[in-house]
């Protein structure tokens, strides 16, 4: 299913500190952080974005420390998905974990403004301007990483996925599970 939502532009750079202020690391809860996304880099933005849109910035997005709640506070505030030129590599993962679709695409990074509505196929890896008709290509995810995604993140994935291995009663359904191997 393609996620569409209108564009906030951003930079090069934009670490996690400006994701989310290390004062609101504290917080847990997704919609919480939301409410302060952005806060120290745009004063505006957790007002007035609006649940699907999209974050498109430059290179080395979610550089800085660790922090695992900034693609949780984007997520929280209603980001469907973040488009850069590249990502830090911790950024990445962590999005990935709580189910934030992330793409790289300097093309699309470069020419996308600020406000235009854009869509995104993350099956394919195809990015849209709506506004301009211009489409670019991301690299689309390995298809266990998009059911990561569809499911909200990896721990829903693998609750799904141990679920599954069950009987009814809760039970594992084979020997190795059980320790009997």
């Amino acid at each position: 299913m393609p996620i569409t939502g209108r564009a906030w532009k951003y930079g090069k750079d934009i670490d996690t500190d400006l994701i989310i202020a290390g004062r609101y690391c504290n917080l847990i809860d997704a919609d919480e952080l939301g409410k302060h996304a952005m806060e120290d880099l745009d004063a505006e933005f957790a007002k007035k974005v609006q649940r699907g849109d999209v974050v498109v910035a430059g290179s080395n997005f979610g550089c800085g420390s660790s922090r695992e709640v900034a693609p949780l506070a984007l997520k929280g505030a209603g980001v469907s998905a973040v488009v850069a030129e590249n990502f830090a590599r911790i950024f990445y993962r962590n999005a990935i974990n709580i189910g934030l679709p992330i793409f790289e695409s300097p093309e699309a990074a470069a020419a996308i403004e600020a406000g235009h509505r854009v869509e995104i196929d993350p099956a394919s890896g195809v990015i849209r301007d709506l506004d301009t008709q211009k489409q670019f290509k991301s690299t689309p995810f390995p298809e266990f990483m998009q059911m990561i995604i569809a499911k909200g993140g990896l721990l829903p994935y693998v609750e799904e996925r141990l679920a599954q291995r069950r009987n009814p009663d809760g039970t594992p359904t084979n020997a190795d599970e059980r320790g009997q191997n």
